[in-house]
């Protein structure tokens, strides 16, 4: 059995697509049946091929080496290591052969020498293959866990943000099998507001499709409490043809009227100074303010 062939079963609760769309919702959350973990979705074809290779030949040789894998959140780290658990043991020893720790709760040193001594010290009859120890969110243990920790030598791999271009068929596919109502705007939007995080593209879809029915630019950006096209558009008009007083009580009455924070402008006007054609010096002073700004805002200083 190879690695690109393991398939998670859908937890049975969820087995069954309800006909509302709280059912939807629930179920988009979880892998399909029959997902591969050679479906899963990296930074690049090239580097989803050599980490599965490698971790492939790794579990062939049965020999795996302590592995780290680092990256942004929702690029497949977590769901990677189940499917070479599920390769490696049978359902029926999975639990005594695999012990899984999520680090952001059990963050202490009792962890180093508590759970997981005990478990990887012992053996169960007649079974001599090795243990696995699954240390979720490791980077949130305390620093005395993990100077405990700190001589087990790791194989590194990094799960880079996902493209636009491995992000939109994993998209499209949610999309057909959930049978949402997306327009072509609404599919780059939830692209543009996933910043590479396939996680967060299957949270604001349902999301959105829950407030608003139809999956438009308008209606995500809405849902996420992001700044439109045509908000941003209206800011710079007030910035560049106003006087002070005047653009600064629209901007005031905008943010009021959205809910938005200062942050929530400057990321929208940001991808927008970048678009217009502006003199380089012009570009550069924007900018340069904005970023004082925005490090202003980030050590407490008032809005």
């Amino acid at each position: 059995m190879s690695l690109e062939n393991i398939a998670f079963d859908q937890p049975s609760s969820l087995s069954q697509t309800k006909p509302l769309i709280y059912g939807q919702c629930l179920s988009i959350l979880f892998p399909y049946p029959g997902e591969t973990v050679s479906g899963l979705l990296y930074s690049g074809p090239k580097l989803a091929l050599d980490i599965l290779s490698t971790i492939q030949k790794f579990i062939s040789e049965d020999h795996l080496p302590h592995l780290l894998l680092y990256g942004p959140p929702g690029t497949g780290k977590t769901f990677t290591i189940l499917a070479c658990a599920k390769q490696l043991y049978k359902d029926k020893e999975y639990g005594s052969m695999v012990l899984e720790l999520n680090a952001s709760n059990d963050r202490g040193i009792d962890i180093a020498w508590g759970p997981i001594l005990s478990f990887a010290s012992t053996r169960t009859i007649f079974k001599k293959r090795f243990k696995l120890v699954i240390l979720d969110e490791a980077d949130a243990i305390t620093q005395d866990a993990q100077n405990a920790l700190r001589q087990v030598r790791c194989t590194r791999f990094r799960f880079g943000p996902l493209t636009p271009e491995l992000t939109v068929p994993h998209l499209e596919h949610t999309v057909e099998e959930k049978n949402v109502d997306i327009s072509e705007d609404g599919m780059k939007a939830l692209v543009t507001q996933s910043s590479g995080d396939m996680r967060r593209t299957l949270n604001i879809l349902p999301s959105t499709n829950m407030a608003f029915g139809k999956v438009t630019e308008e209606t995500v950006y809405t849902c996420t409490r992001h700044l439109l096209k045509t908000d941003v558009a209206n800011i710079l008009d007030w910035m560049l043809d106003q006087d002070f007083t005047t653009a600064y009580r629209n901007i005031m009455e905008l943010k009021t009227l959205k809910s938005l924070t200062l942050h929530d402008i400057l990321t929208g006007v940001h991808l927008f100074v970048h678009r217009v054609d502006f003199p380089s010096s012009v570009r550069i002073h924007l900018l340069t303010k904005m970023a004082d700004t925005e490090y202003r805002l980030s050590i407490g200083t008032n809005k």
